[in-house]
C-alpha cells in the first residue's frame, strides 16, 4: 500500500514506531510513522531553519555540534530562550550527534533532584573514566523549583555535563541567579514566513517528509505559514494534516493529488494564538497595545485588543489600561476621553463579556482618535520631583486653616482673599510655598482643548501674580 503515513520507508530506528503497527492490504504488518516534525528534525547545523545569528562560526553552538579543534575555549553550557517552535529541541538534539558526546534528556515536568543527581553521577564517571563529555538537555527548566536547580550547579561549575536548558519564559525571572552566571543565554527568535516556507516545501520533497507523495499549492502554502505564526512544528504539523485530507479525498487516477486551500482550511481553520497571560507576552501586546493607543494608531490598538480579548485577557485589566492611557496620553487635550474610559470600565463590569468588547472598542477609538497631550503627566512629575528634592516651606499663614481655637492668634487666615468677591472670581494672592513662588508645573500643548486652556490659563496666572 502507498499509504502516506504508514510506512516502514525511511523510517528512523528511534522515531517510535509501534510494535502492534498496521496492515497493508495484503496484511503485511506496518509501523506508524513518527509526526512530521519529528522526521524532519535536523540532523546537521547546516539544516537548521533560522537562527542563523546563533550559528555563525565559533559560536557556543557550532562549538558544542562540531569535533573539538583545541582551541583555548571548551563548550559553554547554554540556555536557549524562545517562543514555542524556535528550533530550541532541535538545536539540542543536533548537538547531541557531536563527536565524543553522550545525551543525557530530563524534562522538568516528570523529573526530580533525584533524577539530576544521578545524571551527573553518571557523567563524571563518563569523564573522567571514558573521555567522553555528557551533554544533558533539560526542557522546560523554568517548571523546576529552586532547590531542583541548584542541584545543577556543581555539575555546570565543574563541566561535568554541558547542560543545554531549553525555556519559553524569561531566564531572569524563572531561573536562579548562580545558573544563569554560570551558562550563556542565547535568544531564539520567531521564525520568518520565509523561513516556514523553505521548511514546509523541503518537507513535500524531503525522503523523510512526504517523499513528493503530494504537491502544495502556493494558496495552501501560503495558508500554512500565516497560520504557522513562525511556529516550524506547528506549519509542519498543519502541512501533514492537510496532506492527510489532500490524500484521502484524492481521484483514484491522480497519481499525485494537490494540497489545495481547502485541504489546508480544513486541516487548521483557527490561527492558534501565542500568547501567555502571565509571560513576556502578556507584557509585550500590553506595552504594544498602549503605544498604539499613545500614537494615535487606532488600527493596530484594535488589533491587540482583539488579540488580547481572544487569548482571555481579563477586560478589568484592559479597562484599567485604557483610563491611565486617558490621563497619561490625552490628558486635557480632550477631557472627555477619560470619562469614555472610566464609563467602559463600569459599562464592561454590568454587561460582562463577549458584549463588552464593543465597549471597549468605543473607548479604544476615542483614546487613539483624540488629541495628545501629556502636559498633565509631565506636570504631577515636576511637582513630585520638587516634593522629593524637600522644596516647598509650608503653607502661607492666609491660607492656614483659621476655623479651630487659638489659630486668628497664630495669623491663620489672616489677608486671605475670598475668590467668589472678586471681579471674574480671581483674586491676586500668594497660593504657593513663599520659595515656589512663580513656578509654573503645567505647560498646556496647542493640541485640542489645549489651545483655549493655553490662553485662559496665561490670564489667569497673569492676575494671581498681580501681572
Amino acid at each position: 500500500m502507498n499509504d502516506l503515513f504508514s510506512s516502514d520507508e525511511d523510517q528512523d530506528p528511534g522515531d517510535g514506531g509501534d510494535a502492534a503497527g498496521e496492515r497493508d492490504d495484503d496484511g503485511a504488518r506496518q509501523r506508524p510513522r513518527s509526526p512530521l516534525a519529528v522526521r524532519m528534525r535536523p540532523r546537521s547545523l547546516d539544516e537548521v531553519v533560522g537562527q542563523q545569528h546563533l550559528l555563525t562560526p565559533g559560536s557556543p553552538l557550532r562549538t558544542l555540534a562540531e569535533a573539538p579543534q583545541g582551541g583555548p575555549a571548551g563548550p559553554s553550557s547554554v540556555m536557549l530562550w524562545g517562543p514555542p517552535g524556535t528550533g530550541k529541541t532541535t538545536l539540542a538534539h543536533v548537538v547531541a550527534r557531536g563527536p565524543g558526546r553522550k545525551f543525557v534528556e530530563l524534562s522538568a515536568i516528570t523529573s526530580g533532584v533525584k533524577d539530576v543527581r544521578r545524571v551527573m553521577d553518571e557523567a563524571l564517571t563518563s569523564r573522567d573514566l571514558h573521555g567522553v563529555t555528557t551533554v544533558l538537555f533539560l526542557d522546560e527548566i523554568h517548571r523546576f523549583n529552586k532547590a531542583q536547580q541548584d542541584a545543577l550547579l556543581p555539575g555546570v561549575e565543574n563541566r561535568w555535563v554541558v547542560l543545554i536548558a531549553a525555556t519559553t519564559e524569561n531566564p531572569s525571572f524563572s531561573v536562579v541567579s548562580p545558573l544563569l552566571s554560570r551558562s550563556l543565554l542565547l535568544t531564539l527568535k520567531p521564525l520568518t514566513e520565509e523561513d516556514i516556507a523553505g521548511l514546509l516545501v523541503r518537507a513535500v520533497k524531503d525522503e523523510r517528509g512526504l517523499a513528493g507523495r503530494v504537491e502544495l499549492s502556493d494558496e495552501a502554502l501560503e495558508h500554512l505559514v500565516r497560520l504557522a505564526a513562525g511556529d516550524a512544528r506547528r506549519g509542519l504539523t498543519a502541512l501533514e494534516a492537510a496532506a492527510g485530507v489532500a490524500y484521502s479525498e484524492r481521484d483514484p487516477d491522480v497519481e499525485v493529488p494537490a494540497v489545495l486551500l481547502e485541504h489546508a482550511e480544513q486541516a487548521l481553520d483557527v490561527a492558534a494564538l501565542r500568547y501567555d497571560r502571565a509571560g513576556d507576552q502578556h507584557y509585550d501586546v500590553t506595552s504594544a497595545f498602549i503605544k498604539s493607543l499613545r500614537g494615535s494608531d487606532v488600527d493596530a490598538a484594535l488589533h491587540y485588543l482583539a488579540k488580547m480579548l481572544e487569548a482571555g485577557e481579563d477586560p478589568r485589566f484592559i479597562s484599567r489600561r485604557l483610563m491611565i492611557s486617558a490621563a497619561e496620553d490625552v490628558g486635557m487635550a480632550d477631557p472627555t476621553a477619560l470619562q469614555t474610559a472610566v464609563a467602559a470600565a463600569q459599562a464592561v463590569q454590568m454587561i460582562g463579556m463577549p458584549e463588552g468588547r464593543l465597549i471597549l472598542a468605543e473607548a479604544v477609538v476615542h483614546i487613539a482618535t483624540a488629541p495628545k497631550s501629556n502636559a498633565s503627566y509631565k506636570a504631577i512629575g515636576a511637582a513630585t520631583a520638587d516634593v522629593r528634592a524637600g522644596y516647598g516651606t509650608g503653607v502661607p499663614p492666609h491660607l492656614r486653616d483659621a476655623h479651630y481655637p487659638g489659630a486668628k492668634q497664630l495669623g491663620h487666615g489672616k489677608g486671605y482673599i475670598y475668590s467668589h468677591d472678586q471681579p471674574h472670581g480671581v483674586a491676586t494672592q500668594q497660593y504657593a510655598p513663599d520659595d515656589l513662588v512663580g513656578k509654573d508645573y503645567y505647560q498646556p500643548t496647542a493640541n485640542g482643548a489645549e489651545r483655549d486652556i493655553s490662553a485662559r490659563l496665561e490670564r489667569l496666572r497673569g492676575i494671581i501674580r498681580g501681572k
